[in-house]
């Protein structure tokens, strides 16, 4: 029925559909974002013959929604997906100070070193740190199995279909000899 609607709305404009559709989808997912998730699942992921192993932490409403396969394939696709990018943090706040520090310290220093005057320097180093963020935060990287979207517009997309909020709480990522 919302594919109808959002065809309607849009003149019978696909390509607008689908954006209206998913905006409806964020749109609930906002609604949603203050509930607690005290239900779910921890999923792991054990990669490399062993060598690299993710523990994920996604919680949940309730534990109908916690037994949903849709659930726990995103839970499995996010354990899976920790394993290759290797993020940092689920949240860019959760992104250590010091780490920030150091590379914004680099990053002046390669501005300074290319001769950059000093008032654009500020403005490209802001651009490199923020893209060393959303690059090394979860929730911002670009989904592994679906690189036009973000793991959040993963989250978004279910926590649409599902109809209650759903979280990544925290993970752990362990590689042997790293």
């Amino acid at each position: 029925m919302d594919c109808k609607r959002a065809l309607e709305e849009t003149e019978g404009d696909m390509e607008k559909s689908v954006d209206l559709l998913r905006q409806k989808g964020l749109a609930v997912a906002a609604k949603r974002a203050d509930r607690a998730t005290s239900e779910g699942t921890v999923e792991t992921y054990i990669h490399a013959g062993g060598k690299l192993g993710v523990m994920v932490e996604v919680g949940c409403e309730t534990d109908f929604v916690a037994k949903t396969d849709d659930f726990l394939t995103f839970a499995k696709d996010v354990a899976m997906h920790i394993a290759a990018a290797g993020p940092l943090s689920v949240t860019r706040d959760e992104v250590p100070q010091d780490l920030i520090d150091r590379e914004r310290d680099i990053y002046v220093n390669q501005a300074k070193e290319a001769g950059k005057p000093d008032n654009i320097i500020d403005k490209i180093v802001t651009g490199k740190v923020d893209k060393y963020v959303a690059e090394n935060c979860l929730m911002e990287q670009k989904f592994i199995k679906n690189p036009d979207l973000t793991v959040q517009d993963m989250l978004n997309e279910l926590i649409a279909k599902m109809g209650e909020n759903i979280s990544v709480k925290r993970f752990a990522r362990y590689q042997l000899g790293a």
